[in-house]
C-alpha cells in the first residue's frame, strides 16, 4: 500500500524473485531485487537528510522507475509524498507545496541521483488546509486543477488496502500478471496499475507522456512485454486497436475508463483483445473506482452503461431538489465508497463537495446519470463547466481563468471541441486590449507557467474584435464553437 507496507511488499518479493521484472519502460528493465536496492539507497538518502518521519514531501510524478523508488523510499522512511503532474507549472507547484505543508522538492533523475531542495514555508499560504494526518495517510494525488492549483485529495492507507484486495479479487490478480500501466503517475489510476500491481509482485510496464500517442510503441510494449492487463481511456485502446492491425491474445483483462467510450470502438477492441474480459469503471479521484459493467461481447450499446455500484459502495442519485430518488430516475450521482478520502486539505471545499446522509459520507461527483428500474447506471453529462481532456476532468471556466488574467487581455471564453484522439480539446477566443502586442505564443507561455498541459488550450484565436454575444449579453459559446468547427472543417 502507499505506506511503509508496499515498500516491504516490494522487499519480500526481492528475497522471493529477485530476477521478476518488477518495472520496465522503453529498453529498460528493474527487477525486483534492483528497485529494492534503489529505494534502499534513496531511504537512506533521505534519512542522512534528517527528515522527520510525518514530514510532507513534493514528489513530481516522473513516469520513471526512480521515481517509482523513490516514492516507495518515502513509504518507507514514513513521509507523506504530494504527487503533482510533472506538466505543473513551477508557480502552481510551489502553491501546491506550500499548501500541503511540504518540507523538500524531492526528484530523481534517470541515473538514480537525487535532488533534495527545502521549500520554504508560506503561513498566509496554507491557511485554510488541514495539515496531512501521517496515520491516515502517506500518498496526496490531486485533482486535474485547470487554475494551476488542484485539489489536494489524501489517500487513506486503509482505503488503499481495501481497493487493492477488491482489484485482486475482481480482475483475478497475480504476480504472473503484466500490467500497462498508460496514465500518469499522479492520475488515481496508478492506484491499480502501478501500486496494486506491486503489492502483487508482478510486472508494470511503464509508458511515459512521450510515447502517449505513440500507436506502434503502444503496440510493441503490450505485445513484447507480454501485458495481460490493461486500462486507460479510449484513446489507448484506439491505439492499441488501429487499422484492425494489433492482436494482443495474452491480454486478459481490459478496463475501459477516465471517459465514454464511443460505440464504434467495441469491435475493433474486442478483436484487439480476443481473450480478454472487457469492464467499463467509473470513479473520481476522491472515491477511486465506484462503478464497473462487464461488457459483453454480444450487445452493442449506443452507450455503454457505468453498470453498478461496486461491492461496499453505496449510491444514490439525487433529483432536481436533491433529494436522493427511490428507484429509477435521472439527477446527481452520489457515491460513498471503501476507497475514498476523508475530505480535501482545503476545508472550506469539503462542505459543498461532501454531504453525511444516514451515518455515510458522499461525494458529489457532479455527474448527471439516469438508473433503470433494474439498477443499471448511464452516464449523461456533467451537471458544471468540467469536460475530459484526455480523460482528465477540466473546467473550462477556471481555464478561463487564467487566460483572463493576462494583463493584454480584455475577454476570453474557452470551449471544448470534438477530437479523435483526446476526446475534446480546448479552444480559447480571445479578445485583446487596445493596442496590445499580444501573440498566441504569448499567450501559450502564460498558460503554460500556471496551468498543467492538458489543460493548455490546444488553439487559440486572437482578435481585436468584441466576442460574439447572445440575446441576454452573455457570450454565444455555441457560436464561437460552431465558428471555429467550421474553420477547421473547410481548411
Amino acid at each position: 500500500m502507499p505506506s511503509p507496507h508496499l515498500a516491504d511488499a516490494v522487499g519480500a518479493h526481492r528475497e522471493k524473485h529477485p530476477d521478476r521484472v518488477a518495472l520496465s519502460c522503453c529498453h529498460r528493465s528493474v527487477t525486483y531485487q534492483q528497485l529494492d536496492d534503489l529505494t534502499r539507497t534513496f531511504a537512506g538518502r533521505l534519512e542522512r537528510l534528517g527528515i522527520a518521519p510525518g514530514t510532507t514531501v513534493c514528489v513530481p510524478a516522473h513516469k520513471t522507475p526512480e521515481t517509482v523508488a523513490l516514492l516507495l523510499a518515502v513509504f518507507r522512511e514514513g513521509l507523506v509524498a504530494l504527487v503533482p503532474s510533472p506538466d505543473l507549472g513551477a508557480e502552481a507547484r510551489v502553491r501546491l507545496s506550500r499548501r500541503a505543508r511540504a518540507s523538500y522538492l524531492l526528484v530523481a533523475d534517470e541515473q538514480g541521483v537525487l535532488s533534495a531542495e527545502p521549500t520554504a514555508p508560506d503561513e498566509s499560504e496554507a491557511a485554510g488546509f488541514a495539515p496531512p494526518d501521517p496515520a491516515r495517510t502517506r500518498l496526496l494525488l490531486t485533482t486535474s486543477g485547470s487554475t494551476g492549483t488542484p485539489k489536494i485529495v489524501p489517500v487513506p492507507v486503509d482505503g488503499f488496502t481495501a481497493f487493492a484486495d477488491w482489484a485482486a479479487d475482481a480482475f483475478q490478480l497475480t504476480g504472473d500478471d503484466v500490467a500497462l500501466s498508460y496514465a500518469p503517475l499522479n492520475f488515481d489510476l496508478a492506484l491499480l496499475d502501478v501500486w496494486t500491481f506491486l503489492r502483487l509482485g508482478a510486472h508494470v510496464v511503464l509508458v511515459g507522456k512521450e510515447h502517449a500517442a505513440d500507436a506502434r510503441h503502444l503496440r510493441e510494449l503490450v505485445a513484447g512485454r507480454g501485458v495481460s492487463f490493461v486500462q486507460g481511456v479510449p484513446l489507448l485502446h484506439r491505439l492499441l486497436a488501429r487499422d484492425a492491425g494489433g492482436v494482443y491474445p495474452a491480454v486478459r483483462q481490459a478496463v475501459l475508463t477516465g471517459e465514454a467510450m464511443p460505440a464504434d470502438l467495441l469491435p475493433p477492441v474486442f478483436a484487439a483483445y480476443p481473450g480478454a474480459r472487457l469492464h467499463n469503471v467509473f470513479g473520481c479521484t476522491e472515491t477511486n473506482d465506484s462503478f464497473m459493467h462487464e461488457v459483453s461481447r454480444t450487445e452493442a450499446p449506443e452507450r455503454l452503461p457505468i453498470g453498478r455500484p461496486l461491492p461496499g459502495v453505496r449510491a444514490l442519485v439525487a433529483g432536481a431538489d436533491g433529494t436522493p430518488l427511490d428507484g429509477a430516475g435521472g439527477g446527481e450521482l452520489l457515491v460513498s465508497t471503501p476507497f475514498q478520502t476523508d475530505g480535501y486539505l482545503q476545508r472550506s471545499l469539503n462542505e459543498r463537495a461532501f454531504t453525511d446522509i444516514d451515518g455515510r459520507t458522499y461525494y458529489r461527483t457532479g455527474d448527471l446519470v439516469t438508473r433503470s428500474p433494474d439498477g443499471l447506471v448511464h452516464l449523461q453529462g456533467r451537471a458544471d463547466w468540467q469536460v475530459k481532456v484526455r480523460g482528465i476532468r477540466t473546467n473550462l471556466q477556471e481555464v478561463e481563468a487564467v487566460i483572463a488574467g493576462h494583463p493584454d487581455v480584455a475577454e476570453a471564453v474557452v470551449v471544448a471541441l470534438p477530437d479523435d484522439r483526446a476526446g475534446v480539446r480546448l479552444h480559447a477566443r480571445v479578445t485583446r486590449r487596445p493596442a496590445a502586442a499580444l501573440t498566441g505564443l504569448g499567450l501559450r507561455s502564460h498558460a503554460g507557467a500556471r496551468l498543467p498541459r492538458h489543460a493548455i488550450p490546444s488553439s487559440v484565436h486572437i482578435t481585436d474584435q468584441p466576442l460574439p454575444r447572445t440575446s441576454t449579453g452573455k457570450p454565444d459559446r455555441d457560436r464561437i464553437r460552431t465558428d471555429r468547427i467550421k474553420e477547421t472543417t473547410t481548411v
